[in-house]
């Protein structure tokens, strides 16, 4: 009888340190509930490196994540739907850009914030984008001399 105490003790242990990880790796990942979000919309040139569920962050600080992405038919435009964590305010002179994390890094979006009194509601347009630059198009011209 004593045994079968102490190996429910240790499997109760064994169990309670596998949540332990998993919480932990939760945590370390970025993994949490459901926030209050709202939409916002921005148009790109190009959109290279960006997919769903990329990072956008304000100041190095994760603010939201892209939630839609799909080709404008008649602009020929990337159009990118924003999620923003309900309580942050983007004014509306704010302007948006794909960036990149270092030359092995992934891209995120960056929003650098304006002056504006005025704050972008809910469902509305970024109007001041920069799509992404391609590395290996950059290198290209380098090569080539064509630096015009």
């Amino acid at each position: 009888m004593k045994s079968n105490v102490i190996e429910t003790t240790i499997g109760a242990m064994v169990v309670a340190a596998a949540v332990g990880f998993l919480v932990f790796a939760a945590n370390a990942v970025g993994v949490s509930g459901p926030e209050d979000e709202y939409e916002l919309n921005a148009s790109f040139r190009s959109a290279e490196g960006v997919s769903l569920g990329t990072d956008v962050r304000m100041a190095g600080v994760k603010i939201g994540s892209v939630s839609k992405m799909e080709l404008n038919p008649l602009t020929y435009r990337a159009e990118l739907g924003i999620s923003i964590i309900e309580g942050i305010e983007i004014p509306d002179d704010s302007s948006v850009s794909v960036a990149s994390e270092g030359l092995l890094g992934g891209n995120f979006i960056e929003i650098i914030p304006g002056a504006s009194e005025f704050m972008i509601e809910n469902d509305g347009q970024i109007e001041d984008t920069q799509g992404s630059v391609s590395l290996v198009t950059l290198l290209l011209k380098f090569v080539s001399g064509s630096g015009e």
